[in-house]
């Protein structure tokens, strides 16, 4: 039974790429907006008949693909009708450690409830795309049954089911928030690193912490798994939710889940430093989109990083940025509010003839606020004549108050807000405001429209919405942002901020003096600039972006899933096997015939593994096959002749080294199978490029072939073995192989150089026949096995066989073949190969209209029997290709590993 290149790929449209689908899903949103600002333009009445229809109103949506791709499950009901788009909002899942209230208990059955404020509270406010729920825990310890129904219907109540509580005992909480998220991972994730003396104890209770770690994110599972609807869209945010992704695609695997770490990842080499590191990785590379963290998978789980994502087992997690935004209309509208009126009216009388300096942060290690008043101190001391025309006012919201290190960092923040209030105040004024207490919306707004220069030092930051928010507020005053160049937004707003490195206390000291002097003409370039991206970037523009990358994500995953090929139905191949009478097997050799090596390049044999031996377990069922009369074997590797001779000089069969270049019978002499144009001058200065990237990459290995020269570094350093992979691809385009006909071919671990006609589909036709030449064949080849763990660009021998028409013909022109010419058109196809042998490069790359009619009539004597007819009667059901080891490929069936091919070839030699 045909696999999925018959089932599938065939009838597949040309796919549009990533670029594209994000291009027009962004369209989309768009012009569902547009309709819904109209909408709200409108008198009811019109509204009331205002329908557009979707297939007309512009030519772009009648692009069918799009809808089957992208926005199918939101515009297609069950039952295929077309729904209105007003109506058919996707449902977001946001879930993030907590509720985004503040929940008060009055009572027994009574809970007061608060908004709260903070960077993803902010960022969602303006989410308005999509029909959201947000999962969290609220905050408080709620222990009896009537409390927690109490509290989720007065969330329901309040909140329209926007907000739905997960319930965490005290000592979860204890462990795992306070434990495993604040005393390991956020200290880890900061650069802070774990206090010294503190280390022994961390470590004795680190299993526990980590063990509730798993039990709340297990607990936040239960709760998503109990809300989630098909076609939901789950957002796990930040560490405290590393686990989620693994466990919710446990109980649902078709489930679309995306992770954002709101932090920069970091480095492997801090990460590696985590007890728990794999488990948490491999945890997190269960979703489906990930913001972050390639680096960390290639060096410590060893697993392919590309600019796609990581790929894991043929599961490619996408791994892209995304910077957060703000609801920039909301502060931008809240100006006009008369509160926030009022409250700037204040201020503006309480700092009269002052300058206003400003900063909001968290009172945490990483905000960078000591150095920040450490600097204003040193620019009053360097200024005197501002000591009474500027005020710094530092908001620092109190955060995590029971853990002694803020505790230290408050008293120190008092003391030195102290001595710099008594050096430089007076009687009617200080230098420093310092506020430990946050400030509700319409203060904060009131607050950034009257500020003239805002401070941003933090130490090591996510994107800090503070900085967004400020410019949001300062499209009349234009005052000046001074940022940290450890903080996100830096690569967002450092064109129009002046960028400050926090811990160099005298840069920072020179910025507020060149920002309080900077002329109006530049605040206005440097506020324009910020402003522009600001309202540009919201965060409905950041969630949207993420949701419908999940979603192309999830799309390009089904239709990876339509490449993998079934596994090998090894029943049906050898009972077909035992049924037919000249029988062709070609096996690969490199991790088909051999033992499985460690990628890592962590076993003592690294020497003896770069020499392949053939499997112990397959030297009698291969003997078998090869002393039986009806059947030919071929090893057909792109390994030198030497290597196969020394495996396989004892067994009576074909060999065919470098990719089929050189051919043989176990009998007679090796003779070459190489087109006569065939150039080999490039050798030598290919060969410089491999030795010198040799030496500089340790345990890295090249070996010189007869038509190819190949470079390994699979036992080098992952990480670093894939920089020198890449310094190498670029000194060969740009030098020796700019102007040849040469194909660079990437393996996993691997580059590998050699000429455009070598690869193994060109040279089949050739080695048939001289198989059929040697051995006398009076009967057609009615039975093919072809089985390998071959790289993507030699995977054309899968294709050479197939009983249609080439793959490069597109299957929407394709002419319907007859299958009693069939055998016809696979010679057809191995003249064709052996003409482009033949070609310059400059031939090779115009293009061939092919006919039914002009195949046929190209076999006539390339490879024939001595009676004429063709060498292959192959029906589609007596052709079996077959990867190993690789989830995608070009073959129909796929074999797990060398030992599934062990069990494959202990059966047909059983079965002869």
């Amino acid at each position: 039974m045909p696999g999925n290149l018959y089932n599938n790929c065939s009838n597949l449209p040309a796919t549009p790429t990533r670029l594209e689908r994000l291009l027009r899903e962004r369209e989309l949103r768009k012009y569902s907006k547009c309709l819904n600002d109209c909408e709200a333009e409108l008198p009811s009445s019109t509204q009331d008949c205002f329908s557009p229809d979707l297939e007309t109103s512009t030519c772009w949506f009648n692009d069918e693909e799009l809808l089957e791709t992208v926005s199918a499950s939101r515009s297609l009901n069950d039952d295929g009708e077309r729904l209105d788009f007003r109506t058919s909002k996707q449902r977001l899942l946001v879930v993030a450690n907590r509720l985004p209230v503040s929940a008060v208990r009055h009572g027994e059955d009574s809970w007061q409830l608060e908004m709260s404020v903070g960077g993803l509270v902010t960022a969602l406010l303006g989410v308005k795309e999509f029909d959201t729920r947000w999962i969290g825990w609220a905050g408080v310890n709620v222990p009896d049954e009537i409390g927690q129904k109490a509290l989720a219907k007065a969330l329901d109540e309040k909140l329209m089911q926007r907000c739905i509580p997960v319930f965490l005992d005290e000592e979860v909480v204890h462990q795992y928030y306070n434990g495993y998220c604040n005393n390991i991972l956020w200290p880890l994730f900061h650069y802070i690193g774990l206090p010294q003396e503190d280390r022994l104890a961390t470590t004795r209770s680190f299993q526990s912490q980590f063990d509730a770690y798993k039990k709340a994110n297990q607990l936040f599972a239960d709760v998503v798994n109990e809300h989630y609807e098909e076609g939901d869209v789950v957002w796990c945010h930040d560490y405290h939710l590393m686990f989620l992704p693994k466990c919710l695609k446990e109980r649902n695997s078709k489930m679309k889940v995306g992770w954002f770490l709101h932090t920069p990842f970091p480095s492997s080499e801090i990460h590696r430093m985590l007890p728990s590191r794999l488990e948490l990785l491999r945890s997190v590379l269960a979703a489906d989109l990930v913001g972050h963290f390639v680096s960390a998978c290639t060096r410590i789980l060893g697993l392919e990083g590309t600019p796609e994502g990581v790929e894991d087992q043929g599961k490619l997690t996408r791994i892209a940025a995304f910077p957060v935004g703000i609801d920039s209309e909301r502060f931008i509208k809240a100006l006009e509010l008369p509160e926030v009126q009022d409250h700037m009216k204040v201020l503006k009388q309480r700092f009269a003839g002052r300058k206003v300096m400003l900063g909001v942060d968290r009172l945490d290690m990483i905000k960078g606020i000591p150095q920040k008043i450490l600097a204003f101190e040193k620019f009053l001391e360097e200024n005197p004549n501002w000591c009474n025309k500027v005020v710094l006012l530092q908001i620092a919201v109190p955060t995590r108050t029971d853990v002694p290190e803020y505790q230290k960092l408050t008293s120190q923040v008092h003391e030195i807000v102290g001595r710099i209030n008594g050096r430089f105040g007076s009687l009617t004024a200080v230098p420093i405001h310092h506020l430990d207490r946050s400030l509700d919306f319409h203060e904060l707004c009131a607050l950034y429209a009257v500020t003239d220069v805002a401070l941003v030092t933090s130490l090591r930051d996510g994107m800090n919405l503070v900085s967004y928010e400020y410019v949001a507020c300062q499209e009349s005053k234009k005052g000046v942002l001074i940022l940290s160049e450890f903080a996100g937004a830096a690569q967002s707003l450092g064109a129009g901020a002046i960028l400050v490195n926090p811990w160099n206390v005298t840069e920072v000291a020179s910025s507020i003096g060149y920002a309080l002097n900077m002329p109006a003409d530049e605040r206005e370039k440097r506020h324009h600039h910020n402003f522009k991206h600001v309202i540009s970037h919201t965060a409905q523009e950041w969630a949207a972006t993420f949701v419908s990358e999940l979603n192309v994500t999830i799309v390009e995953a089904q239709l990876r899933t339509r490449q993998i090929p079934p596994p090998l139905p090894i029943e049906v191949a050898v009972d077909r096997y035992s049924c037919l009478n000249n029988r062709l097997l070609i096996l690969g050799f490199n991790a088909t015939l051999t033992e499985p090596v460690d990628t890592l390049g962590r076993k003592d044999s690294q020497i003896n593994e770069w020499e392949p031996k053939l499997r112990p377990d397959l030297r009698e069922p291969l003997r078998k096959l090869c002393d039986d009369p009806k059947t030919t074997v071929l090893v057909l590797s792109g390994s030198a002749r030497n290597v196969l001779d020394d495996n396989f000089s004892d067994y009576n069969l074909w060999l065919a080294a470098e990719n089929g270049m050189f051919l043989r019978v176990t009998t007679g002499d090796w003779m070459t199978t190489m087109p006569e144009n065939l150039s080999m001058e490039w050798v030598d200065s290919v060969k410089n490029v491999f030795e010198y990237f040799t030496d500089r990459t340790p345990r890295s290995q090249f070996e010189v072939r007869e038509t190819s020269l190949i470079w390994n570094y699979k036992y080098s350093d992952v990480e670093f073995g894939r920089l020198q992979a890449r310094d190498l691809l670029q000194h060969l385009w740009t030098g020796p192989i700019s102007n040849a006909s040469l194909d660079v071919v990437q393996g996993r671990r691997s580059v590998e150089v050699r000429s455009v006609a070598v690869t193994k589909g060109a040279a089949i036709d050739r080695i048939l026949g001289e198989i059929v030449h040697n051995k006398g064949m009076k009967e057609p080849i009615d039975y093919v096995l072809c089985i390998g763990h071959f790289l993507t660009k030699d995977e054309d021998i899968y294709t050479f066989f197939e009983p249609e028409l080439p793959s490069e013909v597109p299957a929407s022109v394709r002419p319907q073949v007859p299958t009693q010419v069939r055998t016809s058109i696979v010679g057809s196809r191995a003249a064709l190969l052996m003409k482009q042998n033949s070609m310059s490069a400059v031939e090779q790359n115009k293009s061939y209209a092919i006919d039914g009619d002009t195949l046929h009539s190209m076999v006539t004597d390339r490879i024939s029997l001595q009676e004429g007819s063709s060498v292959l009667d192959l029906q589609a059901n007596d052709y079996f290709s077959c990867s190993v080891a690789r989830k995608r490929s070009n073959s129909r069936y796929r074999l797990q590993s060398s030992d599934e091919v062990v069990t494959l070839l202990r059966e047909l030699a059983d079965h002869r």
